[in-house]
């Protein structure tokens, strides 16, 4: 099966880290393209993969899919074990999935997505202290509720971490203060083989 992900810089897309980590951890194969963003030329180039002009977007046998949580749902048909096997649990990572693809406009907006930096300070103001509360108790919860198999949020990993993985970037960039169990998950996430590889790409960037 011909399989293509056109993703953006490593440095900053942080849309395009979710499908590409959920590839690499599912194990099946694809071609990486890489669209370097906020160039002149950038929107053509994307224009070539991308009805909609943005990445990520997967190819699959010619067929264009984009947005990142449909590209990881996509991908889950072929590898069931991006989503827990339990029906209830299934849909709950669902909801999560959900609430990041869709929330959090705040942190977002004032934590941009930067692997190589750290140590950045900026005013965060109640919003985005909001979203950094709201997303440390889900992985807390996560962990105490589903993480018995392993130190994923589900114990093994799932599309709910590839979906989270940007949001520890952000988090160490920024030095955001965390919990003992949120800091032993955002380890787990970024010493794990297929984001240091990641990160080390993104380093390359520069």
């Amino acid at each position: 099966m011909q399989r293509q992900l056109i993703i953006g810089d490593k440095i900053f897309s942080s849309w395009s880290l979710r499908p590409w980590l959920a590839l690499v951890k599912s194990g099946l194969p694809f071609e990486e393209i890489l669209i370097r963003i906020h160039r002149p030329e950038s929107v053509e180039n994307i224009k070539k993969y991308s009805p909609a002009g943005k990445v990520p977007v997967l190819i699959e046998e010619g067929v264009a899919i984009w947005d990142s949580l449909a590209i990881i749902e996509c991908l889950a048909e072929q590898a069931p074990s991006l989503w827990p096997a339990d029906r209830l649990q299934r849909a709950f990572a669902r909801s999560l999935a959900a609430e990041m693809h869709s929330g959090f406009a705040a942190l977002r907006s004032t934590m941009s997505m930067n692997v190589c930096a750290s140590g950045v300070q900026v005013e965060a103001g109640a919003d985005v202290q909001r979203d950094i509360e709201r997303i440390q108790s889900i992985w807390t919860d996560c962990r105490a509720r589903f993480g018995a198999g392993g130190p994923w949020l589900f114990g093994t990993f799932t599309a709910v971490d590839a979906m989270f993985a940007p949001v520890v970037t952000r988090f160490r960039t920024y030095n955001v203060s965390v919990s003992p169990v949120v800091q032993a998950y955002m380890d787990t996430v970024w010493n794990d083989p297929a984001m240091q590889r990641w990160v080390a790409d993104a380093q390359a960037e520069q």
